[in-house]
């Protein structure tokens, strides 16, 4: 098998039928948004870029999600990173991609020699997402996952919440990451596809939807989402009463 290549494995009945199976408590939801910083998000500064297409295209579906969730009263979160110096750049791996003159992403070129340091423009969260002063901040992530090492888990229980509704970037690193962090918690995972990319590769992005899709929750569109959150149809009888 070494070396041959691998097709994809087509599981498009089982992500349909999950899909359908899919019932969501607006009571019990949260948004959790990841890393919407200036550092990914914004072109003229970006350390880490996330290509500008993407940019536009996530931080449009990033708003609409909040936007169709404040009706209903479900809670945002919005997550950020920051790296202190003695964080910054000082993973081996990441050591060994500066040393080898290599960029992180593959699109344009990375330095993370200065990514979302504390203060920084870099670190700030974009200024064209619907922050408001009734959402929560949870500003202690220092890696990948949205848990480790921070109150989200805590802040998610005091709102009796099970169901998280995920956005933000990158795919293939946090949001993947979190979303595992969320699945062994025992919460229901939900990342809307509309609002989330990575400045990876579409190809890694597009790995981490079919990762969560066929193993840690659903990747539905905001479309699908908010057919979910529509409140059920009354029946109307023959008689029309």
């Amino acid at each position: 098998m070494s070396g041959q290549v691998q097709l994809a494995v087509d599981r498009t009945a089982m992500v349909r039928a999950m899909k359908a199976a899919l019932r969501i408590e607006p009571a019990h939801c949260a948004v959790v948004t990841i890393d919407c910083q200036r550092g990914n998000l914004d072109p003229t500064i970006a350390s880490l870029p996330v290509p500008e297409a993407e940019c536009t295209r996530v931080l449009a579906g990033l708003n609409r999600l909040i936007a169709s969730v404040r009706s209903q009263a479900i809670p945002v979160v919005h997550v950020d990173t920051v790296y202190e110096p003695s964080l910054l750049a000082t993973h081996p791996f990441e050591r060994a991609m500066l040393e080898a003159k290599q960029s992180f992403t593959p699109h344009a070129q990375s330095d993370f020699t200065r990514h979302k340091s504390p203060g920084s423009p870099e670190s700030a969260l974009m200024p064209e997402l619907d922050v408001r002063t009734e959402d929560y901040r949870v500003s202690s992530k220092r890696t990948f996952d949205s848990f480790y090492g921070t109150q989200l888990e805590i802040l998610l229980r005091s709102l009796d919440v099970d169901t998280l509704l995920i956005g933000g970037c990158n795919t293939n690193t946090c949001v993947l990451a979190t979303a595992f962090g969320a699945y062994v918690r025992g919460f229901k995972v939900v990342v809307l596809s509309d609002c989330v990319a990575s400045a990876y590769g579409d190809d890694l992005h597009r790995f981490a939807l079919a990762n969560i899709q066929r193993r840690l929750g659903w990747v539905l569109s905001l479309d699908e989402l908010e057919d979910k959150l529509a409140p059920p149809r009354k029946l109307v009888s023959r008689s029309g009463r």
